[in-house]
């Protein structure tokens, strides 16, 4: 068997592209081409602006209701990715975007402290909460979301908003359609990916083999030639939370994703199969798992 490991960098705050990737081939045949970027498909994540030096208005303003959840939007790609939202909601039976799945009031007072709406611990405490309630609203368990291209984003109040009474967080899902593009939804988000109907339609799959300059994450219901297939835990069993070394992440996943290209082709002595696995950077964002893949 040959193996041709390939090395690329995510471009964005929050990638779903895994930095390295190794594609193998079952049969003698010329190893993939050279060395190339895995890049494409990366996650919006909304990102907070910088702090906001104002201080409390004197007079508190009446509060304000948290924006309703199950509520539609018509977003763009640098909508999704902004601190803020001002997109008015959409009928879902119209075409949309994004979904909100959660919506609250925002924890602002910190040690007996009031912090701004914009504050770093503030921002810190959406980023979490956003992702981690994803999952239990589209269902069908961790390892659907991760081989899915589903992703959440999220929004506070501007500041203008803050000073007239808005304290609120609002998470939205989303679907990306490839490189800095949002796919339209299709109701109901509510446990999608516990249906094969939906696994099918956010799935990730690949334009080209990982690892190649035609390589781009799209929708499995769009034309594609690889998918991926299976999930590899990198930090079940290690003791440690430290990254595991570049040559232990990608050792993790060469028998699991042999055997996914094994059983997916039709010729159990000749198929191809990737994997791709988080860098030590990506690691520490969090990523603690690698992704095979599969021609499709």
């Amino acid at each position: 068997m040959r193996r041709a490991p390939r090395h690329g960098a995510a471009t964005l705050v929050v990638a779903v592209a895994l930095a390295p990737v190794l594609v193998a081939c079952s049969a003698d045949e010329p190893a993939p081409g050279p060395d190339a970027a895995s890049a494409s498909g990366t996650a919006p994540s909304s990102s907070a602006a910088a702090p906001s030096e104002r201080t409390e208005p004197e007079e508190q303003a009446e509060p304000v209701e948290p924006p309703p959840t199950a509520t539609c939007y018509r977003l763009s790609y640098d909508d999704a990715v902004a601190p803020t939202s001002s997109a008015p909601p959409v009928r879902c039976a119209s075409t949309h975007t994004a979904v909100t799945f959660d919506a609250g009031p925002l924890d602002t007072v910190v040690d007996g402290h009031l912090l701004a709406v914009d504050s770093e611990a503030v921002q810190a405490g959406v980023a979490e909460r956003c992702p981690a309630a994803l999952g239990d609203f589209v269902g069908g368990g961790p390892d659907a979301l991760r081989l899915s291209m589903l992703r959440s984003v999220w929004f506070t109040p501007s500041l203008e908003e803050a000073d007239e009474g808005a304290s609120w967080y609002r998470c939205d899902v989303v679907a990306l359609a490839g490189a800095e593009r949002l796919a339209e939804l299709t109701p109901p988000m509510r446990g999608v990916l516990g249906t094969e109907a939906g696994r099918e339609r956010y799935g990730m799959c690949g334009t080209a083999e990982p690892g190649t300059p035609d390589f781009t994450r799209v929708l499995c219901s769009t034309d594609h030639t690889w998918r991926a297939v299976q999930v590899v835990d990198l930090a079940a069993g290690q003791g440690s939370q430290d990254y595991p070394g570049e040559d232990a992440a990608r050792a993790r996943g060469q028998e699991p994703c042999e055997a996914a290209g094994r059983e997916a082709a039709e010729d159990p002595l000749d198929f191809s199969w990737g994997y791709e696995w988080p860098d030590a950077e990506q690691w520490a964002a969090g990523r603690r798992h690698g992704l095979c893949w599969v021609p499709d």
